[in-house]
């Protein structure tokens, strides 16, 4: 393990549950990396325990940019990641190291990015990005796009759209995806108006009205999947798990379900909530057997 991942492991790590089957007896943890971003967290959550309490295997959780994560499945690393959203969002990572990396499935269909702003901004003044570009529209906003971590994709491609659309005016905030919904929160609380970037699956949804701008450059893609990976050779090393994780797919209304739950809850009892909700659905997971 490189010393970077060392001191990532060192610091976020999430051990699995000490409760449960006795763990395999196969070598060192499962090291997962993730993102704090809601979906990550939901779907690499519910796979830990699938794969701590089903199958047996110790697993680690890493936290920490997504750049270094497809670096790290690249170097061997870390050997999992379950967020790569492809075929835009994360192109330029996949162009760096697809050849050293495996695809082991869709865990989920119709993903989409764009900037989104509250449903109460008139349409009439504000419907398109386009019509960021007018002076009044601008002042509303402070000049301001409300971002996200630095190194995710969504900020790549807005830094494109500034660029695309001549919005020179205007700076990309960056910031933790939950600073940035504490700003939506502030916004919506005292009715201003806010750019956010914004993707789908997300708890926002469900909690504020909101809608995306049309974004007519197509500057910030279309709909994506979201991809499981593994570093080359973890199907050899962990063939049960791997075969877990191919089948591994949720709709999206489920998916945003849990994750709202996760929010007036905890993302461990939104995990345990949904496999008690979905018991085969998860069996086929992990048996691969239907039904039962």
């Amino acid at each position: 393990m490189t010393k970077m991942f060392r001191t990532f492991a060192a610091a976020t790590v999430l051990a699995a549950a000490a409760s449960g089957p006795a763990l395999a007896q196969d070598g060192e943890p499962i090291q997962i990396g993730w993102t704090a971003w809601s979906d990550a967290e939901f779907m690499t959550k519910l796979a830990q325990k699938l794969i701590t309490d089903e199958l047996g295997q110790e697993v680690e959780l890493v936290q920490t940019d997504i750049a270094p994560q497809y670096q790290g499945l690249a170097q061997g690393d870390i050997d999992l990641m379950l967020m790569a959203w492809l075929p835009g969002t994360h192109a330029d990572y996949m162009e760096r190291v697809g050849d050293d990396v495996t695809t082991l499935g869709v865990l989920y269909t119709d993903a989409k990015l764009g900037w989104v702003v509250p449903a109460y901004v008139p349409e009439d003044q504000l419907s398109s990005i386009e019509d960021l570009k007018n002076d009044e529209v601008a002042d509303r906003l402070g000049n301001q796009i409300q971002g996200i971590d630095p190194g995710a994709g969504l900020m790549r491609l807005s830094e494109q759209a500034l660029e695309d659309y001549g919005l020179d005016g205007y700076q990309l905030v960056s910031a933790s995806g939950a600073a940035m919904t504490a700003a939506l929160d502030r916004a919506v609380r005292n009715e201003e108006w806010i750019v956010v970037t914004g993707w789908s699956p997300h708890w926002k949804f469900g909690k504020y009205d909101l809608r995306y701008l049309d974004d007519p450059e197509g500057t910030l893609g279309g709909t994506e999947r979201v991809y499981a990976l593994s570093r080359q050779g973890f199907q050899g090393d962990h063939p049960e798990v791997a075969k877990m994780l191919m089948r591994m797919w949720l709709p999206l209304d489920e998916l945003e379900s849990a994750m709202a739950n996760a929010q007036d809850t905890s993302y461990e009892e939104a995990v345990e909530q949904y496999i008690a909700d979905n018991q085969s659905r998860v069996n086929y997971w992990v048996t691969g057997e239907i039904g039962g």
